[in-house]
């Protein structure tokens, strides 16, 4: 209880739960990537998945109350932030300050609201009903239902801003894992700082090279 009461211990967990967070971005986007493999690819990495079974909500409940521990902490230690910050210290405060850094807490609240709105397309699949079917092997039908999903441009622009809201996260939060177990010295912080953008921008062109190859008709039916 202690742990979690203290600033330094509810910083620790940040980033255990962003780090678990960021290794699932990387398995995430990695299979997804596998709708360029065409159907027989992707929709055979997800009828694996779905024949876990159990094990697959188990993944699903833990992923959930890491992300939750995850907001519920850094919503409490913005505001504890904000609270603490005297006016007369403003600038001196924010002299190294990035606008990625400065705007965690809205990618934050963007990246949810996407999270809760992916979850419904493809996921619990009752916002676009139409685009869900078996294929011939009677898997479900991940290909389809990528292609079509992001064959609409509205849906593409939304995906556009949460993963501009992502690689802003990212490149900070990335950086503040590492700076949070010690690793911030001087040498080695420019180093930090550099992997952090780097592995937001990769993971930004994993994900938004989908619906992009989809648009332009490079991924098709």
């Amino acid at each position: 209880m202690q742990f979690t009461q203290s600033t330094v211990g509810r910083k620790m967990i940040m980033a255990v739960t962003g780090l678990c967070l960021v290794l699932f971005l990387i398995i995430h986007s990695v299979g997804n990537l596998g709708v360029f493999s065409g159907p027989d690819g992707i929709n055979a990495y997800a009828d694996f998945l779905h024949n876990l079974g159990a094990g697959v909500w188990i993944f699903r409940i833990a992923l959930a109350a890491i992300f939750v521990i995850h907001i519920a902490y850094g919503i409490q230690l913005t505001m504890e932030n904000m609270a603490a910050r005297p006016d007369g210290y403003t600038y001196k405060q924010d002299s190294r300050a990035t606008f990625a850094s400065k705007t965690m807490i809205y990618t934050g609240f963007i990246i949810f609201a996407f999270l809760v709105y992916h979850l419904l397309h493809f996921t619990i699949r009752v916002t676009n009903p139409e685009i869900y079917g078996l294929d011939a092997a009677g898997r479900f039908d991940v290909f389809t239902m990528m292609v079509e999903g992001f064959s609409s441009v509205v849906v593409s622009l939304v995906y556009l801003i949460a993963m501009i809201a992502l690689i802003l996260h990212l490149s900070h939060g990335v950086a503040s894992i590492f700076q949070t177990v010690g690793l911030n010295n001087v040498k080695s912080l420019p180093i930090i700082e550099k992997v952090g953008k780097a592995v937001a921008i990769l993971l930004f062109l994993a994900f938004i090279c989908i619906p992009v190859a989809i648009l332009i008709g490079i991924v098709s039916l």
